[in-house]
């Protein structure tokens, strides 16, 4: 399995309002519908020094509360389930939302790992795929930024 990280992510929200938003894929409907022609987020993510091309993904994702699909392009349709959630609330004050791939041409895992930061919540979100030498070659760079990106793109939502 190979292993990708993002960097971590401050949140200028608490942790709880970050987990329960993110722990129900369905709170993200509304952010995914006006992504495309939102403006300030493109300037946003210009500005923290990243591409907004990526944010043509949004397209075609369908969301449900326990998973989200989107079409990559160039990987097909990937599907993500969550199959573990802990609550900071009852988890000393860290949050996890653990997902796997349902529907993917690579067998992975994610997990959204949060914890109360000095200001808000500080947010990582770390990738493990099962990728043959071949695969690794040609997409691992795009899943190192990809997953950062990700955590970029977690990380500008409005939570409060």
């Amino acid at each position: 399995m190979s292993k990708y990280e993002s960097q971590v992510k401050q949140i200028p929200s608490p942790i709880e309002a970050v987990y329960a938003k993110l722990s129900n894929l369905e709170n993200l409907r509304p952010i995914v519908e006006n992504a495309q022609n939102n403006e300030q987020l493109k300037q946003q993510i210009e500005a923290a020094g990243q591409d907004p091309s990526y944010l043509n993904m949004l397209k075609n994702v369908t969301l449900t509360p326990d998973s989200m699909a989107l079409d990559t392009g160039m990987m097909g349709v990937i599907a993500l389930n969550i199959i573990e959630r802990e609550d900071p609330a009852i988890n000393e004050g860290k949050g996890t939302i653990k997902f796997e791939t349902q529907q993917s041409p690579i067998e992975a895992n994610m997990w959204i790992q949060l914890l109360p930061g000095e200001v808000g919540t500080r947010m990582k979100l770390t990738l493990k795929a099962d990728l043959n030498p071949m695969i690794k070659m040609m997409i691992g760079n795009k899943l190192e930024s990809g997953i950062d990106k990700f955590a970029d793109m977690l990380a500008m939502i409005p939570y409060a």
